[in-house]
């Protein structure tokens, strides 16, 4: 089977193992072939050697939470994310993952009146308990903020698709730091709803494409794009290698995550009080992927003291759809963020962790944690 990987990025990797402390589901399960170089050796065997794609090959592909922690650890560079997007590219165009089911639901979030009506029956659903837990979900708005409305041409806000349905509030916060800092925002035009983030990591490429022109469309001109969801971010500033084109690498190369943006003016906030002090919990996509998570840093300590996690950036497990496709992974690998979380409250109790992606949020809310975006506490320092 050809799984349509870049023979030299293939053959980066040298097996020294650097990268098995950083892999989630290595440290969760103990097994090889669940690690990076356990998955490249698998890729190898079926793209050189001719060995089948067989359904346990399938497995080790689809377990992988794509947190791409193994990239920053590893001393040859081994770009593992383009590696596992290709591989389950392939896997996909052979019908071997992303079931119908799974790609209808991904087609509803390109269309965003769809998805903001089926959000709020997903959430009477909840509040009459006839949706799974094992989706491990956090408790969705029956209503949200009114949509915003630009402000002017300083920046363009991206505000995305699950991120408008469900955290709405992430977007007004955000809207209220900008205003604080003195930057005005445009927000996107007609087809910049989804920018495919979940569709890539299921390796629906041809959806993830279509999707990623409209939303370059949506947002013309050469004005900065901030994005204050790390995976949408993340995926927003990959658009020059999955499209290949000038005009995508000029479109990536205006993303930054708003953290990022607003680090560059701290000197502009000027909060009215300051908070107790936060735990920062670093998304994986905006720590191992576009590795700017020390603006958070910047930023928050503008309003509060910030407390660190002891666990060197671990995933906790949400992994976009993961959470819901690998439950019982997702919930081990959640154990050992939820173990550090304690650990960081220390004497002093619960503590609230700042998470700036919507996946991150939402899967450690569904177990009890309180979790705020940081735009929303900076927002509520500013008064």
């Amino acid at each position: 089977m050809d799984l349509t990987i870049d023979p030299d990025e293939l053959a980066t990797c040298v097996s020294c193992g650097l990268c098995l402390p950083h892999c989630p589901t290595f440290r969760a399960t103990g097994e090889e072939a669940l690690s990076p170089r356990g998955r490249i050796a698998a890729m190898r065997s079926v793209q050189l050697d001719g060995a089948p794609a067989d359904d346990s090959f399938v497995e080790f592909m689809s377990s992988c939470v794509q947190c791409r922690g193994c990239e920053p650890a590893c001393p040859s560079g081994v770009p593992f994310g383009h590696l596992m997007e290709a591989t389950r590219s392939a896997l996909a165009t052979q019908g071997r993952i992303a079931p119908w089911w799974q790609r209808a639901g991904f087609r509803v979030l390109a269309h965003h009146r769809l998805l903001l009506a089926g959000s709020t029956v997903l959430a009477a659903g909840q509040r009459l308990r006839l949706v799974p837990s094992r989706l491990g979900l956090s408790r969705l708005p029956l209503r949200r903020p009114k949509a915003l409305r630009g402000t002017g041409t300083d920046v363009w806000l991206f505000t995305g698709c699950v991120m408008d349905a469900w955290l709405r509030d992430v977007h007004v916060a955000t809207a209220r730091v900008l205003q604080g800092i003195g930057v005005t925002y445009a927000v996107p035009g007609a087809g910049g709803g989804c920018c495919g983030a979940l569709h890539v990591h299921a390796g629906l490429t041809a959806e993830t494409e279509r999707l990623a022109r409209n939303v370059m469309a949506s947002m013309p001109g050469d004005a900065p794009i901030v994005v204050n969801s790390a995976g949408c971010g993340a995926a927003l500033k990959d658009y020059g290698h999955l499209l290949g084109t000038d005009e995508a690498k000029a479109f990536a190369a205006r993303v930054l995550d708003v953290h990022e943006f607003v680090a560059r003016r701290a000197d502009r906030l000027t909060p009215v009080r300051r908070l107790a002090p936060v735990i920062v919990q670093d998304p994986c996509h905006l720590r191992h992927v576009q590795r700017t998570h020390l603006a958070v840093r910047t930023v928050l300590g503008r309003v509060a003291d910030v407390v660190e996690l002891d666990d060197d950036g671990l995933c906790c497990g949400a992994g976009g759809a993961y959470s819901a496709l690998e439950p019982e992974l997702a919930g081990q690998i959640r154990e050992r963020k939820l173990a550090s979380i304690a650990r960081a409250g220390g004497a002093e109790g619960e503590r609230v962790v700042a998470s700036a992606n919507p996946g991150c949020a939402m899967h450690l809310q569904a177990v009890g944690v309180e979790v705020r975006h940081p735009m929303q506490l900076v927002a509520e320092a500013l008064g």
